[in-house]
């Protein structure tokens, strides 16, 4: 019997095809139906060129049809790697030497696939494959190094559709609010995934647009979203406890939610946002309960099936509330990069668990709170210094709209927490001021040496602040301040 996840995602339309099942900001609609014909008469083009188990590259815009394409490779066997619709040419080479695709598909190609696929007899049958082979490659952003492939099965993503699917409770009545990239794992696997297998209408918008959202709000009942989404909301006077009364859950992940902005959209809408915790190579890994008590900060419980813990650098497992390495071990769990099996090697221990990177920390209740990523840890003076404890602080500051806590190279310390930070209002502050505000609260190792305001910070399309970009617009701040005193 086939493992196939398309059959698994099928159960959850099979009997409804003429559901709307796309719904577009310009009052079309596609049916469960019309998205399954087209998937299984693109199957049918598809492996006339290709065989079960090639790549398809898809650098495509957001719509139906690339839907239709996901799903078509799943029903084919074939290997969906999904690219960021930004990449360059010259990235885009990249991808195409690593992954060497059998076929691949932009917008021209997508709208050919399309036209030529109504003249193919329909693929009657789905592909037979077993639960572990390849559905999907997702490539990181590679900002430590080259771009590595994240290779993820049909039981990996299978694990948390259903599990996610049970933990958030969908109802047969549900409608998604998505208005979210799809090459991304939050958009194509998280919530589309999560819609199909509950026959779910999904409201389907292009990108995010503040004025789209708040009028797909009068027909959704849950809405999935970066912490960018939220921030934009709650500049939408509109958009207030009348405007989100029929939505019984919002749903937060990608990148870190501020307390501010959690307590912020309570206090507008009535809701308290669901946070939940993944990556590329897993999938979702946590979140904050359905039911009970949802705490600002804290990305929630392990997924059932899904163990978590708190390691040192050499996976040695720490204590209860001591921060470390979070290490995760589940069905979810990716089985390593494409074509890298050192690098792969290297992120797993002997037991099975994957090192996420991400530094973090589980409470009495087994709640898992993050701190920043590995690679963001500061050690100032011989001292460790955990940025989102100093952004915290930072944010908590009236006048501070949000911060980023970074450390770059200083001839004394060796590094040196400094903070950069966004102003409400673009009013600035006195450096003095915010030295002041957090003086009392943090000790004095953990306070920045210096305080930096822009307009904005770097992020990426999912709305992660890039401090990778910060650390090389600042890296020379002191030693350029100590040239100029020297002078």
């Amino acid at each position: 019997m086939s493992e196939n996840l398309f059959l698994t995602l099928a159960r959850g339309f099979a009997d409804q095809p003429d559901k709307c099942c796309l719904k577009l900001p310009d009052g079309g609609q596609w049916s469960f139906q019309q998205l399954d014909t087209l998937s299984a008469r693109m199957a049918t083009v598809l492996l006339s060129q290709a065989a079960p188990g090639d790549r398809v590259l898809m650098q495509v815009q957001k719509c139906p049809e690339a839907v239709a394409l996901y799903l078509a490779c799943l029903r084919a066997g074939l290997v969906l790697v999904p690219l960021n619709t930004a990449y360059t040419a010259a990235e885009l080479d990249y991808f195409r030497q690593d992954a060497e695709p059998a076929i691949e598909v932009d917008d021209r190609g997508l709208q050919r696939l399309c036209l030529d696929s109504t003249y193919v007899d329909v693929l009657e049958s789905v592909a037979e494959v077993k639960g572990e082979d390849l559905a999907a490659i997702l490539y990181t952003s590679g900002t430590t190094g080259r771009s590595k492939g994240a290779m993820l099965s049909h039981d990996n993503l299978r694990s948390n559709a259903l599990a996610l699917h049970r933990l958030w409770g969908f109802r047969a009545d549900d409608v998604l609010l998505h208005a979210l990239p799809i090459y991304h794992v939050h958009g194509l696997f998280v919530a589309l995934n999560t819609a199909l297998l509950n026959g779910s209408t999904v409201l389907f918008q292009p990108r995010f647009d503040v004025t789209s959202v708040r009028k797909g709000l009068a027909r959704a009942t849950v809405m999935m979203g970066v912490p960018t989404f939220y921030t934009r909301m709650l500049r939408e006077p509109a958009i207030d406890r009348q405007a989100c009364a029929g939505v019984r859950l919002f749903i937060c992940g990608s990148a870190p939610l501020t307390e501010q902005t959690f307590a912020a959209f309570e206090a507008r809408t009535g809701h308290r946002i669901l946070e939940r915790y993944g990556m590329s190579e897993t999938g979702m890994i946590s979140s904050n309960p359905l039911d009970g008590e949802r705490l600002a900060g804290s990305v929630g419980f392990a997924l059932p099936g899904v163990e978590v813990r708190i390691c040192d650098d050499q996976g040695k497992p720490l204590t209860e509330g001591d921060v470390g390495v979070v290490e995760v071990r589940g069905p979810n769990v990716f089985s390593g990069y494409w074509r890298m099996p050192e690098k792969t090697a290297a992120e797993f221990r002997d037991d099975g668990f994957f090192i996420t990177g991400d530094m973090g920390r589980l409470d009495s209740d087994g709640r898992l709170w993050l701190v920043g990523r590995e690679k963001d840890l500061i050690i100032t003076g011989g001292l460790n210094v955990y940025p989102k404890e100093v952004e915290l602080c930072l944010d908590g500051i009236k006048g501070v709209q949000e911060s980023a806590v970074i450390g770059v190279p200083h001839p004394d310390f060796g590094e040196a927490v400094v903070a950069v930070c966004v102003m409400a209002d673009d009013q600035a502050m006195p450096e003095t001021e915010l030295e002041a505000a957090i003086a009392d609260t943090l000790a004095r190792f953990k306070q920045p040496k210096a305080y930096i305001q822009r307009a904005d910070l770097p992020r990426n399309t999912m709305g992660k602040v890039q401090k990778n970009q910060l650390r090389e617009d600042y890296r020379d701040w002191f030693q350029a301040g100590e040239a100029a005193a020297a002078e």
